[in-house]
């Protein structure tokens, strides 16, 4: 059973989310309002205190304690939906920087079609980065891809020539779905835990169609939707499943941000069977549409002419920017930056939401909540009625037959000030909901 303080705070920030309570209003003083109710002093203190944890109400200093939330009907949706991180270059750091490329940009770039795979000195610095999170490839291996979808589209298309099925795990990224069946590919979703896809779960799918190869496509940090970040023991359970039934992987790898010698690359585990995937999209910026894929050396080649049928060219532009900022220091102190920055928000999203959500094992702008299907079905719609958008319910789902589900908060979008509302009607949204989750307990099958 809730305690005072929690029930008084539920029902005050019920009213300031409904407009019952303006922005700048002042809350009643302690003493007066906890005789009124009947319950302690230190009670209606604690509930003031959750208030302003969720942004809720801000106390001044001798004054009292004020509401912070506007409620304006005709504002816009609060986006929890677009899974982006937020901006970090600012209109002085992009002006500094075209300044900087007009003075010494190679007209070259934009005189002729780059080589299909991008120029060699633009992989020498895209190896270089990447190096740093742990990754180790020849520049000559590596190709920039226009965004990280262009890239799983590529090694999809690349590896659908040698396996005749796909697994996922049970939620897994939309887009790498639509990608596989495009392929023609029929997938099989793997039961997950707080780890990531289950090494028992990927054995009996394997096991139970021999003489077939499959793709195994993964997300083994902060995967996305659930946050399930693999440790080091999952990562070569799974691996050693894929090289005793000779599964092709596809690593999904655009929310690594730093090396972590306990949490390595599936690449440097398989690299006989692993396409790796990265981006600077998630990871440095969204308008950065530069991705990069290294294929198994025996696919490289392959990979070229797929890479080309997709016509989808980098622009010169970018390629500029990349190096200037990835060789003057721009790139490293801006993904510090939004590290700081993701968390920063994860530690609000867990002050305001609680077990409702799962507390991730690594950092990045998305959280889950796991629901069951009906459930996460009511909580998007309730939560559309507050004013906050999420994706589908559904978005997730890896193939028929998964039981569990959730709903998925993208917090890179909205400013750090708009947070707290939309998190806020987040949780109102789930209020009428029972149960609690934790990293142990949560399961996807």
């Amino acid at each position: 059973m809730a305690s005072p303080a929690e029930r008084l705070a539920e029902a005050l920030g019920g009213d300031i989310l409904s407009g019952v309570l303006r922005e700048d209003e002042r809350l009643p003083a302690h003493r007066p309002l906890a005789w009124q109710l009947g319950i302690g002093v230190g009670s209606v203190t604690r509930a003031y205190a959750i208030l302003e944890r969720r942004g809720l109400v801000r106390s001044v200093h001798g004054r009292g304690t004020f509401v912070a939330v506007r409620h304006d009907a005709a504002r816009p949706m609060l986006d929890l939906a677009t899974n982006m991180p937020p901006p970090m270059f600012s209109d002085r750091a992009l002006a500094r920087t075209l300044n900087r490329l007009a003075k010494h940009v190679d007209p070259g770039l934009f005189n002729i079609y780059p080589p299909v795979a991008g120029h060699l000195e633009h992989r020498r610095i895209m190896a270089h980065w990447l190096a740093g999170m742990g990754v180790a490839v020849a520049p000559d291996r590596l190709l920039l891809t226009g965004g990280a979808q262009q890239a799983l589209n590529v090694a999809v298309h690349v590896a659908r020539q040698h396996v005749s099925y796909a697994v996922a795990e049970a939620q897994t990224y939309p887009g790498m779905l639509g990608a596989m069946r495009q392929a023609g590919l029929a997938i099989r979703p793997a039961a997950m835990d707080g780890h990531g896809m289950r090494p028992a779960a990927l054995e009996a799918i394997l096991a139970g169609r021999r003489g077939e190869r499959a793709i195994v496509y993964l997300t083994p940090e902060m995967h996305n939707p659930t946050t399930a970040t693999m440790d080091l023991r999952r990562r070569r359970d799974i691996v050693a499943l894929c090289r005793k039934f000779d599964a092709l992987i596809v690593e999904d790898a655009v929310y690594v941000h730093r090396d972590d010698p306990a949490r390595p690359a599936l690449m440097t585990l398989a690299p006989e069977r692993t396409f790796h995937v990265s981006s600077l999209s998630k990871i440095l910026s969204p308008g950065l549409r530069i991705g990069a894929l290294i294929p198994p050396e025996r696919y490289a080649e392959a990979c070229l002419p797929a890479l080309l049928a997709s016509s989808l060219m980098i622009a010169p532009l970018s390629y500029a920017m990349m190096a200037q900022w990835m060789q003057d220091g721009t790139a490293e102190s801006v993904r510090a930056a939004l590290h700081a920055e993701a968390v920063r928000r994860q530690d609000l999203v867990l002050s305001v939401l609680g077990t409702w959500v799962v507390k991730p094992a690594s950092h990045a702008f998305h959280a889950w909540l796991p629901l069951p299907a009906g459930q996460a079905a009511r909580v998007v719609a309730q939560a559309q009625a507050l004013g906050v958008a999420l994706p589908p319910s559904d978005a997730f789902l890896g193939g028929e037959g998964v039981k569990g589900t959730g709903v998925r908060l993208a917090f890179g979008n909205v400013t750090f000030r708009a947070l707290p509302e939309a998190l806020a009607r987040v949780r109102q949204a789930c209020a009428d909901k029972a149960g609690k989750v934790s990293r142990d307990t949560m399961a996807i099958s």
